[in-house]
């Protein structure tokens, strides 16, 4: 499979309008300064500034990709994206790394969860949540060519599943069942695909969604499964709170769509810090225990519906 940096140098050969720029974040990069020469643009650590710059090359018919850590692209210059780059709908890619739980080890501070929140909110903002390097790198040119404002949450990992072909605003289904609608997006898809699999075992059908773009949102492939699915699950790492959780319930209320819905993400608090297999452990995140928790939920949904056990007869004593 072709590199993101291989990508991104073959999408500046083709095109001379295509400008990288990071804000001393290079780790994706590194080879790409020498290749580029003036259209590679590391303003150093000043996200606003970058942005600022962006939506000037882009005034000037240029089409930027700007790279920074996720919650210093979104967080400290995001007024700068609202107003330099949202209001005017300027096309620029803003490529957030280690977003979510990919900043494993790091503290709140470092810890993306409201990205997708703070980026939705802005009109005309695309947003992109990759399951791993395959899908990225086919995404980048559609991407590039649709002319608007998109931020990605970067991840260029090992393919999770063998992808469909990308589309702005179509999820891809990549199982179907009765049970469980599972609907997730970005890195947890490959723990959505281990949790559908150990479902399956325990005779439990699955839908599973790979939401691959929250905004456009693809309401089709969201209304389809809840109408198929006894229960829908949202897998997110990120707050539930203006995540995919509430993306999925704004669509199902404003199409008049009924369904037991049931979050797993983070609700109103930070993760632990630590290895990223400890961190998936320690948040029930792992496919073994997502699996459970939608067992779980079932099994209290089967329990609500359950007829009352008749009062017992009274009791007489001589």
């Amino acid at each position: 499979m072709i590199s993101y940096q291989d990508t991104l140098a073959a999408l500046c050969a083709a095109d001379p309008r295509v400008v990288v720029m990071t804000a001393e974040n290079r780790a994706a990069i590194r080879g790409l300064p020498e290749r580029l020469g003036p259209r590679f643009i590391d303003v150093g650590i000043a996200e606003q500034t970058m942005i600022g710059m962006a939506a000037g090359l882009a005034l000037r018919g240029r089409i930027p990709i700007c790279h920074a850590l996720a919650t210093f692209i979104t967080l400290r210059a995001f007024e700068f994206i609202r107003t330099d780059l949202g209001i005017a709908g300027l096309p620029a890619l803003l490529v957030g790394g280690v977003p979510g739980l990919l900043s494993e080890a790091n503290g709140p501070t470092h810890q993306a969860i409201e990205d997708i929140a703070l980026m939705r909110g802005i009109p005309g903002m695309q947003v992109f949540c990759p399951a791993d390097g395959a899908e990225l790198v086919a995404a980048l040119p559609v991407l590039l060519a649709s002319g608007k404002p998109c931020y990605i949450r970067y991840f260029d990992g090992p393919a999770a599943v063998e992808h469909q072909p990308f589309a702005i605003g179509r999820a891809e289904v990549l199982s179907d069942g009765e049970d469980v609608g599972l609907i997730t997006t970005g890195y947890l898809l490959r723990e959505a695909e281990v949790a559908q699999q150990t479902l399956s075992q325990r005779g439990r059908s699955t839908r599973l969604v790979n939401l691959r773009m929250p905004v456009p949102l693809d309401e089709e492939a969201v209304i389809e499964t809840a109408r198929r699915c006894e229960l829908l699950v949202t897998l997110e790492d990120h707050f539930v709170t203006g995540g995919l959780y509430s993306l999925v319930c704004e669509c199902l209320i404003r199409h008049g769509v009924m369904v037991p819905v049931h979050p797993i993400g983070f609700e109103q608090r930070w993760f632990t810090p630590g290895l990223l297999a400890d961190v998936l452990r320690a948040e029930g995140l792992t496919g073994a225990q997502i699996a459970s928790r939608c067992t779980t939920a079932l099994d209290v949904m089967a329990a609500r519906r359950a007829p009352a056990a008749p009062p017992s007869p009274p009791t007489f004593i001589a």
